[in-house]
């Protein structure tokens, strides 16, 4: 019996059970890529113009001290409007604003990273704007047959 008891204590302890995964720090910084890619291209007109654009929900004492985008994209994320796997607010604030630029950039973000396509999308009612697909193919470059050659100006009499 002795020597069993021996055996037992030999015996390596189980591994203890694995952690749980970290939240997924690839998601995380590609959104936080994106927000940095949005940020450069949001001047500080801008930046009044999305402000105005979701005063509704933002009021005017915090809007006033908003001055960066970086704060503004905090701001919408303290207030549970933004997240890196819920854009549609800023997408809709975007396409009010007139920036399909900055919407094509997180449209990009959302079909690639998120793999979120526009079917999906019908499904899930995830966003809010219909109209976005729209964007999608302003920003390409048009091919060379594309481009429409300008006859020259008729020649005076």
């Amino acid at each position: 019996a002795a020597q069993k008891r021996q055996h037992r204590a030999a015996a390596p302890a189980p591994p203890p059970p694995p952690a749980p995964p970290p939240p997924q720090p690839a998601a995380m910084a590609e959104y936080r890529s994106l927000l940095e890619e949005l940020a450069q291209n949001i001047t500080a007109e801008d930046l009044e113009q999305l402000k105005s654009a979701c005063k509704e929900d933002i009021p005017s004492e915090e809007s006033e001290a908003i001055a960066t985008s970086h704060h503004w994209f905090s701001f919408l994320e303290k207030h549970s409007k933004l997240d890196r796997d819920n854009l549609s607010y800023i997408e809709h604030i975007f396409e009010i604003s007139r920036r399909p630029d900055l919407l094509t950039m997180v449209i990009q973000y959302r079909t690639q990273v998120l793999k979120i396509s526009e079917e999906d999308e019908v499904d899930t009612k995830l966003t809010r704007i219909p109209s976005a697909k729209k964007y999608k193919d302003i920003i390409r470059q048009p091919s060379e047959e594309e481009i429409i050659k300008l006859a020259p100006p008729p020649k005076k009499a």
